[in-house]
């Protein structure tokens, strides 16, 4: 995130007016606080590039802390994977990595301060009765009957709940605010469950554990937090976050929200995304298909297609739903600058060059990066008798706008030599399975002597020479746009798209990738951009099609 880009929008402008009344006296904090039960995904990497840029371009800090409050759902695979993917993204948090569970301690005080004075108490209720007597959006809720328990009978309670008297669910701690309040987040929020659970980091030391409302803006305001920047679904809770900060007295973050990230053909939701992965519907979370930050690693992305696609959509103050296609153009555009070109022939045909000397191999310098005119860079490749070319790039009754091989007809074998095809074998079904073609010798580097135009040019493999690879070619997950909007009783996951992934075997790769590590990235020529996968070992390579060269995005841009 760019000072450039954090300066127009409007969060930048609230820190501007900070910055002059000094509210802070000229300090910037930010943070970002997730809940270590899942893995990141390209919303949350959104809210990271803003938090992180903001704070540089304020020459301020910046926090990563977990909000590790509901020991049932954490775990440290998923501490591991954020702190990794938040550090891929390239946000620094230096020697500040916090987590909400360093200040159960504190957040126990606090909450005997709230009893103290009146503004908290237990509440024996259970879940189902909390929510009934919590009302509707229309009719105010009513008081619980122990709601007016004495401070010495709270702080005995709440006392007890921390020592493990009472079973899960048995009480809870509930603020004392407003029943009937407009706002349901402040009809008596519950402050702490009982939950006889082992924690990530404090192991069996808790039986109690603090609600993530109760939590968060205290976190924030022991960190010094300040602007606590969030997604929309936050701004009912903010006036419930001021009353625990005001009624305890302690430092105030001003809470900022924006616009969360809607992606079309995706789906978001923590909660869906695990069930995808648990249902098997993906190969886990690193599944190329999927919006997690480490999915789309996988799939090929780069930090700088993240932080570029983050700087393009902005910073908005209401929900929207950017369409995938202009995701999928950033990444293009990075890719396209500095990603080498090589040959691959996804769905070989063999093509044998008659006239061409049996034994004799030649080599071709073509370069690598044709895309840039200032960089010279070439590899070398093979060239022999026989060759590889894509199927498609034959018909044998070719329409008269097809400018590739067909019997009779002439095409430029790229930076090689000028060809016509004489003749196509066949098996017993009819399949064509080999080509049978004669060379122009004068046509070397492609370029006919006698100066005839030739249209057509395809990519090739030397068969003696190739490399087998598998490719996996991804596809969006969902068939709609919205796959989330489906009739009534219709699971999202109808709208899963059964094509979503192919797996070719035996592709035929040009020899120079045979030394490709996991993670390298490049064009396949004309058929898109692939990347090593983890998968892939020294006799068994493979690369995930990353994105194809199709750009639609860009074109609706043009003829909008």
């Amino acid at each position: 995130m760019t000072e450039e880009t954090t300066s127009s929008n409007f969060i930048s402008n609230i820190i501007d007016e900070h910055m002059r009344n000094g509210r802070f006296h000229g300090r910037v904090q930010t943070r970002f606080p997730p809940e270590p039960n899942g893995y990141l995904h390209i919303g949350h990497a959104k809210s990271i590039l803003l938090n992180y840029g903001i704070a540089r371009s304020y020459n301020g800090k910046f926090n990563l802390r977990f909000d590790d409050t509901n020991p049932l759902k954490e775990e440290q695979e998923f501490i591991d994977a954020i702190t990794e993917d938040v550090r891929w993204l390239g946000a620094d948090w230096e020697d500040r990595l916090f987590y909400a569970s360093d200040y159960f301690e504190q957040l126990y005080q606090w909450a005997i301060q709230l009893i103290k004075d009146g503004k908290a108490y237990v509440d024996d209720l259970t879940a189902e009765e909390i929510r009934q007597y919590r009302g509707t959006l229309t009719e105010p809720g009513k008081n619980s009957p122990y709601r007016d328990r004495s401070v010495d009978e709270n702080l005995d309670l709440f006392e007890r709940m921390k020592k493990g008297e009472f079973p899960d669910g048995s009480r809870v701690l509930r603020a004392k605010v407003d029943m009937a309040s407009p706002n349901i987040n402040f009809r008596d929020p519950v402050m702490y469950r009982i939950l006889h659970a082992e924690h990530p980091r404090t192991g069996s030391e808790w039986c109690i554990y603090p609600m993530y409302d109760w939590a968060h803006g205290q976190s924030d305001s022991i960190e010094g937090i300040t602007h606590s920047i969030c997604t929309l679904e936050f701004e009912d809770h903010r006036p419930l976050y001021d009353w625990f900060i005001e009624n305890l007295g302690i430092h105030a973050p001003q809470q900022i929200e924006f616009a969360r990230l809607n992606l079309t053909y995706t789906v978001m939701s923590k909660r869906k995304l695990r069930r995808l992965v648990e249902e098997k519907f993906v190969d886990g979370w690193d599944d190329p298909r999927m919006p997690t930050i480490r999915g789309m690693r996988r799939r090929g992305y780069t930090p700088e297609t993240m932080q570029k696609f983050a700087e393009l959509i902005g910073v908005a103050k209401s929900n929207s739903t950017v369409e995938i296609e202009m995701l999928e153009h950033v990444l293009r555009d990075d890719l396209n600058q500095f990603a080498p070109r090589a040959m691959a022939v996804i769905r070989p045909l063999k093509l044998v060059i008659t006239n061409y000397p049996e034994n004799m191999v030649e080599e071709f310098e073509v370069p690598t990066h044709p895309q840039d005119k200032e960089n010279s860079e070439t590899r070398v490749v093979p060239f022999s008798r026989e060759i590889y070319i894509e199927q498609e790039d034959f018909l044998e009754n070719p329409p008269k706008n097809f400018f590739r091989l067909g019997p009779g007809r002439e095409v430029r074998l790229l930076g090689a030599y000028l060809i016509t095809c004489d003749a196509a074998e066949k098996d017993a079904d009819g399949n064509i399975t080999t080509l049978h073609c004669t060379y122009d010798p004068e046509s070397r580097g492609g370029n006919p002597s006698d100066g005839r135009k030739v249209k057509g040019t395809i990519h090739w493999v030397s068969a003696q020479h190739a490399v087998s690879a598998e490719l996996r070619l991804y596809d969006r997950l969902f068939t709609d746009a919205f796959p989330e909007n489906t009739a009534d009783g219709v699971d999202f996951t109808a709208n899963l798209n059964p094509d979503s992934l192919e797996v070719l075997t035996g592709c035929q790769l040009e020899p120079n990738l045979a030394e490709a590590q996991v993670g390298d990235r490049f064009q396949f020529m004309r058929q898109g951009y692939f990347v090593v996968d983890s998968d892939s070992t020294p006799d068994n390579l493979i690369f995930n099609r990353t994105v194809g060269l199709r750009d639609t995005w860009a074109k609706v841009q043009q003829n909008s």
